[in-house]
C-alpha cells in the first residue's frame, strides 16, 4: 500500500487519509474516491490529496477486519460487519468470555497492521455486550498477515468463545455452634440466593445443622438426593485445613476433597470437592457479604456449566487481588463505592418499516402486497430486516392494514397503526417513532417498497453508528448516490416527529451534515424502490 500525496485529478480509486471540506460538502476520511470526487478535490484546490492507494497485495481493512473476526467469533457470539477497519465481536446472552490469550498474543504479535483486543478471560458478560474489536490499523493490510491472523484466531478453535450461563439449582448447608446468632444465617443464605439469582440460577433447597462432620454428611445426603447442584457449604468457623470439620463431612457424605486454598484474596479459604459428577464447595466467609471474592469467581464458572479443576483454581492468583480495586475499597479507606463505567456493548437499534401509504402511484393496488418472488414484497421487507441485528421491529400499518399485517408474515415483529396515513409518508414516521421504548441509541427507518435491501447493508449501518464519534446519522450510498433504510440516533427522535409531508425528513439531513455518515455500499436495492406497476415489472424480469 502506498500512502502520501497524490495528485487529486489521479486519486480516482484511492482511500481518502484525512477529512477535507469540498465544496460545503464533508468529505470523510476513508472515502473511496469517485472520478467526481477527484475532480471536486481538485477543484477545490486540495491538490494533492493525502491517500492512500491499495496494491495487489493489500486486502482493504473493512475485508480484512470482517474475515478476521468471523474467524474469531466462536459459539454464542457474533461478529459485526466491519466499519473502518473495525469488526467487533458481541456476546448473543449471558455468559462468560472464554479467550485463548496465548493466540491473543500470538495475532498481534504477527504484523503492526492487525490487531484484536478483548475482554479478560472468564469475565462474565451480558447479552450484546462486546467481547473483542479487530482492528486493522492502517487503510489496508497485507494478504499474508491476514491469512496468518485468520489461522491465529480459528485454530485449535475460535479465540473468543462464550460459555452460557445455565440454569443450575444449587444446595446450601450452613453450619451452626452455640453463639451463631440466627441473623448470620439469614444474611448468608440471602446472599447466596442473590449472588444465584444474578447468575440465572436459583437456591432450591438450604439445611442448616451443628458444626461436626456427621450433621454436614447427612445435610449434604439430603441435598444430592434432592438433585441440588452445585452444593455449597458454609461452616461455622473457616477452614483452616483438608482435614477440618466441612471437607471430613463431604468426604464422610461419600465425596472427594479436590482442592483447598486459593490465590484470591478475599477468598483465600475456599475448598472445591466433588459428590460423584456434583460439585461441592466449601465456602470462604468472606462471602457471607455481597461484594466481590473468589468464590464468585469458581460459582460463575460452574454455572457456567464450566468445570473448576486444581489448576484452574491454582491459575488465579493474576488478577487476584480483589481486595483493593475500585469496585471493593477498604473499609478503612472511607471511600463509597464507585459505580463502573458500562461495559462497551452493541448499540441498542430498532427498525420501523413504514408500510403505511396509498400507493398512489401503483395504479389501484396496494404495492407492499403485490407478489414477488413468491412472496408479497412487503414479506421481502420485513424478513430481511428481522435477519439483521435491530430490535424491536415495528411494522407502521394505515392503507389496508389488515392485509399489510397478513403479508408481512410470521416474526417477531410488533404492528403500528398510523391513522393518518392519508396525510403523507412524514404520519407514519412519527407513529411509529412515538411507539419506540425509551432506552434505544436509534432507530433503522426502512420503507415497505424496498425488498432488496440486504441484512448485511443493515449490519453495515449499525456497526457505522457512533454518535460519540460524530456518527449519530448514517445511510448507504453507491457511488455518490444516498440511499435507504436511514438509521437515525435517538438524539434527534423529536425533530422527526415535528416532521410534516413526504420529503421532510430530506430538509433534515442537510440542516444534520455533519452528524452524517455516508456507509459505502454496492448493493443497487439502496436506490430501488417498487412504487409504480412499470418498476415491478422491471424487477420481476431480473
Amino acid at each position: 500500500m502506498y500512502f502520501g500525496p497524490i495528485p487529486a485529478r489521479e486519486a480516482t480509486g484511492c482511500i481518502l487519509g484525512h477529512s477535507l471540506s469540498v465544496a460545503g460538502q464533508r468529505f470523510r476520511k476513508g472515502r473511496l474516491l469517485s472520478q467526481e470526487d477527484a475532480q471536486a478535490l481538485a477543484a477545490a484546490g486540495h491538490d494533492p490529496v493525502y491517500a492512500a492507494r491499495l496494491g495487489p497485495d493489500d486486502i482493504a481493512e473493512d475485508q480484512a477486519a470482517n474475515r478476521i473476526a468471523e474467524a474469531a467469533a466462536g459459539p454464542a457470539t457474533r461478529a459485526a460487519t466491519a466499519f473502518t477497519g473495525r469488526a467487533n465481536i458481541y456476546a448473543e446472552t449471558a455468559g462468560l468470555a472464554l479467550v485463548d490469550t496465548a493466540q491473543v498474543d500470538q495475532l498481534n504479535l504477527l504484523d503492526e497492521a492487525v490487531t484484536i483486543a478483548t475482554v479478560a478471560p472468564y469475565e462474565l458478560v451480558e447479552p450484546g455486550q462486546m467481547l473483542a474489536t479487530v482492528k486493522i490499523i492502517p487503510f489496508a493490510a497485507p494478504s499474508h498477515a491476514v491469512q496468518q491472523a485468520i489461522a491465529r484466531a480459528s485454530a485449535p478453535q475460535p479465540l473468543v468463545r462464550l460459555a452460557p450461563l445455565q440454569a443450575c439449582r444449587a444446595g446450601l448447608v450452613m453450619t451452626r455452634v452455640a453463639d451463631t446468632k440466627q441473623s448470620v444465617l439469614d444474611k448468608t443464605e440471602t446472599a447466596v440466593r442473590e449472588r444465584l439469582e444474578r447468575l440465572g440460577s436459583s437456591l432450591l433447597a438450604s439445611r442448616i445443622c451443628s458444626h461436626d462432620t456427621a450433621a454436614i454428611a447427612a445435610a449434604i445426603a439430603e441435598l444430592q438426593a434432592l438433585d441440588c447442584a452445585p452444593i455449597l457449604v458454609f461452616g461455622a468457623t473457616a477452614i483452616v485445613d483438608r482435614a477440618d470439620v466441612v471437607p471430613a463431612g463431604i468426604v464422610a457424605a461419600g465425596g472427594v476433597v479436590e482442592h483447598f486454598g486459593m490465590p484470591v484474596d478475599p477468598g483465600n479459604l475456599l475448598l472445591t470437592g466433588r459428590l460423584g459428577d456434583r460439585p461441592v464447595i466449601g465456602v470462604p466467609g468472606c462471602a457471607r457479604s455481597p461484594k466481590l471474592n473468589g468464590f464468585d469467581w469458581v460459582l460463575q464458572r460452574l454455572c457456567a456449566g464450566l468445570t473448576v479443576s486444581r489448576a484452574d483454581i491454582m491459575r488465579m492468583g493474576s488478577g487476584g487481588l480483589l481486595k483493593e480495586i475500585p469496585t471493593r475499597p477498604m473499609p478503612r479507606s472511607g471511600l463509597v463505592e464507585k459505580p463502573t463505567a458500562p461495559a462497551p456493548r452493541r448499540p441498542r437499534v430498532a427498525a420501523l418499516i413504514l408500510a403505511g401509504g396509498l400507493s398512489s402511484r401503483m395504479q389501484g393496488g396496494n404495492k407492499l402486497l403485490a407478489e414477488l418472488d413468491g412472496k408479497p414484497i412487503l414479506r421481502h421487507v420485513v424478513e430481511h430486516v428481522l435477519a439483521s441485528p435491530a430490535d424491536p421491529v415495528l411494522v407502521v400499518t394505515g392503507h389496508r392494514a389488515d392485509e399489510v399485517r397478513a403479508a408481512a408474515g410470521p416474526g417477531r415483529q410488533d404492528f403500528v397503526y398510523n391513522p393518518d396515513f392519508a396525510v403523507g409518508l412524514s404520519t407514519s414516521l412519527v407513529a411509529g417513532i412515538n411507539a419506540l421504548p425509551p432506552d434505544l441509541d436509534g432507530v433503522l427507518v426502512c420503507l415497505g417498497d424496498m425488498p432488496d435491501v440486504s441484512p448485511l447493508v443493515l449490519d453495515k449501518l449499525i456497526s457505522a453508528f457512533n454518535p460519540v464519534e460524530g456518527r449519530a446519522i448514517c445511510l448507504p450510498v453507491v457511488g455518490s448516490k444516498r440511499g435507504n433504510p436511514v438509521l437515525w440516533g435517538s438524539q434527534f427522535f423529536n425533530q422527526l416527529k415535528v416532521l410534516r409531508g413526504d420529503s421532510g425528513a430530506r430538509k433534515l439531513l442537510a440542516e444534520l451534515a455533519d452528524w452524517v455518515c455516508e456507509v459505502a455500499c454496492d448493493e443497487q436495492g439502496v436506490l430501488n424502490d417498487i412504487d409504480t406497476a412499470e418498476a415491478l415489472a422491471a424487477r420481476r424480469q431480473q
